[in-house]
């Protein structure tokens, strides 16, 4: 499962739900939500934050907390 998936089942999101205000496919959201190598767009980010009423920025936060600049040598 993807960080986007972990955000999801932890908020208890119907992808259905998602999917239908947003316009994204349920194929998709499954995509982004179990393959690691499906890579989430910006704007597929900030509509499903829209959908699920948060702020884009907390679903940007978890979904890249792992990201990290590279440290000088």
């Amino acid at each position: 499962m993807t960080e986007l998936g972990l955000f999801l089942s932890r908020k208890s999101v119907n992808r259905s739900d998602v999917s239908r205000k947003t316009g994204i496919s349920k194929t998709r959201l499954s995509e982004l939500s179990n393959n690691q190598s499906t890579k989430l767009r910006a704007d597929e980010l900030y509509l499903i934050a829209l959908a699920i009423d948060v702020d884009p920025n907390e679903v940007l936060q978890f979904v890249c907390k792992d990201i990290k600049l590279k440290s000088e040598v």
